[in-house]
């Protein structure tokens, strides 16, 4: 098992659960965060801390989806182990529907 961001993250992009990853597993994209499968060790430490809900145990069902586009991430965005302040607009997006096919980018974030 692991964990994986859905598109809760997106455009909202709190980065609470990156400080507490015993693992740095967290990899920043332009508008949302994704975790490594492979250097994620399961401990769950990051799930209660996402003030919107935006992470889940892949053993959930209909997350396939999601295990694909944080392994492909992963590979591409910049590691991230620090807490940032989230965009502005954050609050906005909160509990908005569809928001992978609304607003998704392949762009990288900053990082560290």
């Amino acid at each position: 098992m692991t964990y994986v961001v859905t598109d809760n993250c997106i455009r909202c992009k709190f980065t609470d659960c990156v400080e507490v990853c015993p693992v740095d597993c967290f990899y920043e994209g332009e508008n949302m965060l994704v975790i490594h499968p492979d250097e994620c060790i399961d401990c769950g430490v990051c799930e209660p801390e996402c003030p919107v809900d935006a992470i889940r145990p892949d053993t959930e069902p209909g997350l396939e989806k999601w295990l694909t586009v944080n392994a492909e991430y992963a590979e591409k965005w910049p590691n991230i182990t620090i807490k940032r302040e989230p965009p502005s607009d954050a609050k906005e997006h909160e509990g908005e529907a569809d928001k992978y096919e609304k607003y998704f980018s392949p762009e990288p974030g900053e990082g560290d």
